[in-house]
Formats: C-alpha cells, sequence, structure tokens
C-alpha cells in the first residue's frame, strides 16, 4: 500500500477537480468555502504524494507522468471558475500568465526529453515558491468572504498578482537554461 500511496494521492487529486467545482457553482451560501476546501484537500495531496514517494524511496512512471498533470489542472480549472466570476483585466492577465508559463514549460521539457536533456530543465526553487504563492492565492480566492475582518479576496488578488511576478521569473530561469540548446541552429 505504502508503495502506491503517492500514486494514490495524485490520483485523488485529480477526482477533486470536478467536486471543486461543482461545490463552486451551487446556488448556496457556503459554495465558495466548500469549493476552498476542496482545492486546500487537492493542495494537501500535492504536497503528501510528494513527501510520501521520497520518504519511502518509490518512484513510478505513471507517477512522474500523472503528479504534474494533476497540478497542472487543479490549478488551471481553479483559475478559469475564477475567472468567469471575476473577469476582470487583472485577473486575465494573471490566468493567462500562468496557464501560458505552464504550456510553455510542459512543452519545453517534453522538447528537452526527447533529447534526451530533461534535466536541463529540472525543477527550480523559485517554481516551488511560485507554487506556494499560488496556491495560497487560488484559496484565498475561492474563500473569497471577508474572514475576522480581514479581506480575504483582496489579499488573494494580491497573492496571484505575486505568483504571477513569480511564474514569469521562473518561465524565464526555465527558458535560460534551456537557451544554449534553443539557440542552435
Amino acid at each position: 500500500m505504502t508503495k502506491h500511496l503517492p500514486n494514490i494521492l495524485t490520483i485523488i487529486r485529480v477526482l477533486l477537480i470536478p467536486v471543486m467545482i461543482l461545490f463552486y457553482f451551487l446556488p448556496v451560501p457556503w459554495s465558495n468555502i466548500a469549493a476552498c476546501a476542496v482545492f486546500v484537500a487537492a493542495s494537501m495531496t500535492d504536497f503528501f504524494d510528494g513527501y510520501f514517494a521520497r520518504k519511502h524511496n518509490t518512484y513510478s512512471k505513471f507517477g512522474a507522468f500523472l503528479d504534474p498533470v494533476a497540478d497542472k489542472l487543479t490549478v488551471t480549472t481553479a483559475l478559469v471558475i475564477l475567472l468567469r466570476n471575476h473577469p476582470t483585466i487583472l485577473m486575465m492577465i494573471a490566468t493567462a500568465i500562468i496557464i501560458g508559463r505552464e504550456l510553455t514549460i510542459s512543452a519545453l521539457r517534453e522538447w528537452m526529453a526527447e533529447l534526451g536533456k530533461r534535466a536541463t530543465v529540472n525543477v527550480l526553487m523559485v517554481g516551488k515558491i511560485k507554487t506556494v504563492f499560488q496556491m495560497m492565492a487560488i484559496g484565498f480566492l475561492l474563500f473569497e468572504h471577508d474572514l475576522l475582518g480581514l479581506p480575504v479576496y483582496t489579499i488573494g488578488l494580491v497573492l496571484l498578482y505575486v505568483a504571477a511576478a513569480l511564474t514569469l521569473w521562473s518561465m524565464f530561469a526555465y527558458l535560460r537554461a534551456a537557451w544554449p540548446l534553443l539557440s542552435e541552429t
């Protein structure tokens, strides 16, 4: 069971996506809170699948494939549903930056893997920090309601803009690392 736990957690993360959507659009006063709770639970599975995989030294090709896909699906879905309800220009720009970076880096990694140079674009610390800001921002934005006098949605927007800036920084760092191969004629 321990060997398969990281993959099980990743599959749960994927299965939570339609639950998050359903809760977000339920016509009840607690829909945002429920969607936020599901998103936080999904985010926690992302942490724990990596933790258990490292702790028990379990690796699978399926997990290596599915984990980043689950992350991107969860974040992209959350951003799209937030953008639908809050279609501001700044929300659109931040969403486009985050989703655009994910597509760009995924394509870059795939291309680098074809060249046998996948290690050139390994995960960077700025990417991990970006992920933390992204997850916090989306959680706050999904929650949306003020809490104990704190403007939760506004805090979420600020965190989202920081995440978008870190996203650009991260993308440029990956592209810079891959540039010697990209610039070959």
